[in-house]
Protein backbone atom coordinates (compact mmCIF):
# COMPACT_ATOMS: atom_id res chain seq x y z
CA UNK A 1 0.00 0.00 0.00
CA UNK A 2 1.43 3.11 -0.85
CA UNK A 3 1.79 6.44 1.12
CA UNK A 4 -1.51 8.27 2.26
CA UNK A 5 -2.38 10.79 -0.79
CA UNK A 6 -5.46 12.35 0.70
CA UNK A 7 -7.29 12.35 3.98
CA UNK A 8 -9.37 9.26 4.86
CA UNK A 9 -12.98 9.74 6.00
CA UNK A 10 -13.95 7.66 8.93
CA UNK A 11 -17.21 7.20 11.01
CA UNK A 12 -17.23 6.46 14.79
CA UNK A 13 -20.27 5.01 16.67
CA UNK A 14 -21.11 6.54 20.65
CA UNK A 15 -23.46 3.69 20.72
CA UNK A 16 -25.87 3.94 23.95
CA UNK A 17 -27.92 0.95 25.61
CA UNK A 18 -31.17 1.16 27.20
CA UNK A 19 -29.85 1.49 30.56
CA UNK A 20 -28.10 5.39 29.11
CA UNK A 21 -24.38 3.66 28.96
CA UNK A 22 -22.00 3.91 25.95
CA UNK A 23 -19.86 1.17 24.57
CA UNK A 24 -15.72 1.91 24.86
CA UNK A 25 -13.70 -1.07 23.22
CA UNK A 26 -9.68 -1.46 23.76
CA UNK A 27 -8.03 -1.32 20.19
CA UNK A 28 -4.04 -2.26 19.77
CA UNK A 29 -4.34 0.03 17.25
CA UNK A 30 -4.84 3.01 19.33
CA UNK A 31 -2.15 2.05 21.45
CA UNK A 32 -4.53 0.49 24.44
CA UNK A 33 -6.98 2.91 24.66
CA UNK A 34 -10.68 2.59 24.86
CA UNK A 35 -11.96 3.93 21.74
CA UNK A 36 -15.57 4.23 19.80
CA UNK A 37 -15.76 1.68 17.34
CA UNK A 38 -15.94 2.73 13.38
CA UNK A 39 -13.62 2.68 10.70
CA UNK A 40 -13.52 3.75 7.08
CA UNK A 41 -16.46 4.62 4.75
CA UNK A 42 -15.73 2.84 1.52
CA UNK A 43 -16.19 3.81 -2.03
CA UNK A 44 -19.78 4.48 -2.98
CA UNK A 45 -21.18 3.88 1.09
CA UNK A 46 -22.94 6.53 2.87
CA UNK A 47 -21.46 7.59 6.05
CA UNK A 48 -24.91 6.04 7.81
CA UNK A 49 -24.46 2.46 6.00
CA UNK A 50 -20.30 2.49 6.93
CA UNK A 51 -21.26 3.08 10.42
CA UNK A 52 -24.27 0.26 10.45
CA UNK A 53 -21.47 -2.23 8.83
CA UNK A 54 -18.37 -1.20 11.04
CA UNK A 55 -20.11 -2.05 14.34
CA UNK A 56 -21.36 -5.09 12.88
CA UNK A 57 -17.94 -6.36 11.99
CA UNK A 58 -16.08 -5.26 14.94
CA UNK A 59 -18.68 -6.07 17.76
CA UNK A 60 -21.60 -7.90 16.07
CA UNK A 61 -24.13 -5.29 17.42
CA UNK A 62 -27.35 -3.57 15.09
CA UNK A 63 -27.58 -0.52 16.25
CA UNK A 64 -29.27 3.02 14.67
CA UNK A 65 -27.57 6.32 13.80
CA UNK A 66 -29.17 8.91 15.63
CA UNK A 67 -27.55 12.27 15.12
CA UNK A 68 -23.98 12.94 14.05
CA UNK A 69 -22.66 14.73 17.22
CA UNK A 70 -18.57 15.34 16.03
CA UNK A 71 -16.78 16.36 12.73
CA UNK A 72 -13.13 16.23 13.46
CA UNK A 73 -9.95 15.67 12.17
CA UNK A 74 -6.38 12.84 13.20
CA UNK A 75 -3.69 14.82 11.45
CA UNK A 76 -0.69 12.20 11.79
CA UNK A 77 -2.01 11.55 15.69
CA UNK A 78 0.19 10.33 18.01
CA UNK A 79 -2.08 8.16 19.76
CA UNK A 80 -2.50 6.18 16.79
CA UNK A 81 -0.43 3.59 15.43
CA UNK A 82 0.77 4.75 12.05
CA UNK A 83 0.60 8.25 10.18
CA UNK A 84 -2.53 8.96 8.72
CA UNK A 85 -4.75 12.04 8.27
CA UNK A 86 -8.28 11.20 8.97
CA UNK A 87 -11.68 13.28 8.97
CA UNK A 88 -13.56 11.46 11.27
CA UNK A 89 -17.66 11.84 11.81
CA UNK A 90 -19.04 10.54 15.27
CA UNK A 91 -22.42 9.70 15.71
CA UNK A 92 -24.73 9.16 18.31
CA UNK A 93 -26.07 5.31 17.73
CA UNK A 94 -28.99 3.83 19.68
CA UNK A 95 -28.43 0.08 20.17
CA UNK A 96 -31.65 -2.10 18.44
CA UNK A 97 -29.85 -5.80 19.47
CA UNK A 98 -27.56 -7.80 19.77
CA UNK A 99 -24.61 -9.03 22.11
CA UNK A 100 -21.52 -7.83 22.00
CA UNK A 101 -19.32 -10.39 19.83
CA UNK A 102 -15.52 -8.47 19.44
CA UNK A 103 -13.82 -9.64 16.49
CA UNK A 104 -10.47 -9.44 18.23
CA UNK A 105 -8.76 -7.83 15.33
CA UNK A 106 -9.83 -4.37 15.12
CA UNK A 107 -11.12 -4.74 18.79
CA UNK A 108 -9.63 -6.79 21.98
CA UNK A 109 -12.22 -5.98 24.63
CA UNK A 110 -15.05 -3.77 25.59
CA UNK A 111 -17.39 -2.54 28.44
CA UNK A 112 -20.33 -0.30 28.91
CA UNK A 113 -20.18 2.79 30.87
CA UNK A 114 -21.57 5.78 31.67
CA UNK A 115 -20.72 8.79 29.32
CA UNK A 116 -19.54 11.31 32.20
CA UNK A 117 -17.36 7.94 33.64
CA UNK A 118 -15.88 7.29 30.04
CA UNK A 119 -13.87 10.83 30.51
CA UNK A 120 -11.98 9.61 33.51
CA UNK A 121 -11.20 6.19 31.05
CA UNK A 122 -7.70 5.48 29.37
CA UNK A 123 -9.49 6.82 26.34
CA UNK A 124 -8.26 8.56 23.30
CA UNK A 125 -8.70 12.33 22.46
CA UNK A 126 -11.17 12.26 19.60
CA UNK A 127 -13.47 9.68 21.80
CA UNK A 128 -12.95 11.95 24.53
CA UNK A 129 -14.00 15.11 22.50
CA UNK A 130 -17.11 13.34 21.38
CA UNK A 131 -17.93 12.20 24.67
CA UNK A 132 -17.80 15.89 25.81
CA UNK A 133 -20.26 17.17 22.98
CA UNK A 134 -22.73 15.05 23.54
CA UNK A 135 -22.46 15.96 26.97
CA UNK A 136 -22.69 19.51 26.32
CA UNK A 137 -26.37 18.39 23.59
CA UNK A 138 -27.56 16.23 26.43
CA UNK A 139 -27.65 19.48 28.51
CA UNK A 140 -29.65 21.89 26.44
Amino acid sequence: MGKQKYPEPCVGAMILNKKGEMLLAKSHKWFGRYIMVGGHIELGETMEKALIREVKEEVGLKIKPIILLKIQEGIYSKEFWKPKHYIMMDFLCELVSGKVKIDEDEVQSYFWIKPEKALKMNVDSFTKDTVKEYLKTKRR
